[in-house]
């Protein structure tokens, strides 16, 4: 009952956030942190994450929950005089897809994590009144299929785009500190928040028990890290392209971008080179960088309706959110954007489901089939869209294969052969394939505004049940 009551007074005050800030979208906040009390603290652990690897102090959620109360109080205490110290952030590193490349994950300590929480839960109601809808990553109440949905309606409309691929180089590490505190000026000036706010920044990362200072960039894992590079991105890139870039061009143009990871998508060949010249300039002007080989110009116009008259379809596909994009028929013979899981995406969930039962051979056949079956599930939650029915039944067929090898490596002399094998699946079959998300008949109007026009989700934090005002 108090968890109730407390979560509707965040609720509350997150709707006064929220309204202040959208009826003075100009209005440079000042009084902000008053709002973070133990009843906020409380809330914040509870949203908080407790099975994550532990930081640099080695806390566990266990440990830390043994006096939770007297912990947090110390912790608000510290927050509220400028007292509290952050501490450097673990750094681990985990492999990129399709590469052997590595990307550095920061792993703060859970005490870091709850005031992170709390800071986010403060900063996001005000934040959320001035994004835009073409944002997608990291928001309360946007998921990736969201952004899938608005990049199909938005070339479906246009009947066929040049799409400019866009992949920045190192993004995280290379936001400058001065620039972000001249965003940050903006719209909130809060000085308990803000000095919290820098202390991160300056905290630092901790690899192989030696701490360094990076100059630029937030550390990736963070809890605050999606809201500062959503600001970062929305300054640099999304109202540019807005403000600046679309009143300049001859045709139509949308964008679509989630956290790093953009897609600028035009009508005109002509906008589409004038854009990517001046790219690369706007973003260094702000310490980024266009990532030379996977930054490209994709000719992504419709096919030619007419037999006979061939364009190359070679480079006529790009991917973003884990699919590939590019042009096939309907079952009504119409062209329309098809997706399918890109190869990279494909084989690393094959390999981790041939790591998972090297790992755990030693179980019996029931338990194994029981946690493969909630992965196969896991896997439609996500891949399970319009027109990717074939790679469901490849993952499937990939799935079954890998099984097999480590069913028959438990024994020294494998015995499990195919018709064994299909024996076996009638009495522990794995779910069929299933489509979960049908783009084709999505609503439209939950993705109107993909051009990035407006700021999105003004209604985010209103009370249920009650009407806004026309």
């Amino acid at each position: 009952m108090a968890q109730t009551l407390g979560c509707e007074t965040i609720t509350t005050k997150q709707e006064t956030i929220a309204n202040l800030a959208r009826q003075a979208p100009g209005m440079v906040l000042t009084t902000l942190a008053h709002h973070i009390d133990l009843v906020w603290l409380e809330e914040a652990y509870r949203r908080t994450r407790k099975d994550g690897a532990v930081g640099v102090d080695g806390v566990t959620a266990e440990a830390y929950e043994t006096r939770l109360h007297e912990n947090l109080s110390d912790l608000l205490e510290r927050f509220k005089s400028g007292h509290y110290q952050a501490p450097p952030v673990r750094r681990v590193h985990i492999p990129k897809d399709g590469t052997k490349k590595t990307r550095p994950i920061g792993i703060p300590t859970l005490e870091d994590k709850i005031l992170q929480r709390a800071v986010l839960m403060v900063l996001e109601p005000v934040y959320e009144q001035d994004f835009l809808d073409c944002s997608y990553g990291f928001r309360p109440g946007r998921n990736p299929h969201q952004a899938l949905q608005a990049l199909w309606d938005g070339v479906m409309e246009l009947r066929g785009a040049w799409v400019i691929d866009l992949d920045i180089q190192a993004f995280f590490d290379s936001m400058e500190r001065t620039h972000l505190h001249a965003f940050l000026d903006q719209r909130v000036r809060d000085g308990v928040i803000r000095r919290v706010l820098g202390k991160w920044m300056q905290a630092g990362v901790m690899e192989d028990g030696v701490i360094h200072h990076p100059e630029r960039g937030s550390p990736q894992g963070g809890v605050i890290s999606p809201l500062v590079s959503n600001l970062y991105l929305h300054e640099v890139l999304d109202r540019w392209f807005e403000d600046t870039v679309k009143p300049r061009l001859r045709g139509r143009a949308f964008m679509v971008r989630f956290a790093d990871d953009a897609l600028l998508a035009f009508e005109r060949e002509e906008d589409a080179r004038r854009v990517l010249e001046v790219l690369a300039k706007r973003l260094a002007r702000f310490g980024l960088t266009l990532h030379p080989e996977k930054t490209r110009l994709v000719d992504f116009r419709r096919p030619p309706w007419r037999r006979g008259t061939r364009r190359s379809q070679r480079g006529r596909s790009f991917d973003l959110l884990g699919f590939t994009h590019y042009w096939g028929r309907s079952r009504n013979g119409n062209w329309v954007v098809q997706r399918k899981t890109a190869k990279t995406r494909f084989r690393r969930a094959v390999r981790q489901i041939g790591q998972w039962c090297r790992r755990h051979r030693h179980l019996s056949v029931a338990q194994q089939w029981q946690a493969l079956s909630r992965k196969l599930r896991g896997h439609d939650a996500y891949y399970g869209i319009t027109g990717n029915a074939r790679a469901l039944v490849r993952f499937r067929q990939a799935v079954r294969r890998v099984w097999r090898t480590w069913l028959n490596r438990r024994a020294h002399r494998p015995s499990l052969n195919w018709e064994t094998f299909v024996r076996l699946l009638q009495r522990y079959p794995l779910p069929p394939a299933r489509v979960v998300h049908s783009h084709y008949v999505a609503s439209r109007l939950l993705n109107r505004g993909a051009g990035c026009g407006s700021p999105a989700r003004p209604d985010l934090w209103e009370p249920r049940g009650r009407k806004r005002p026309r």
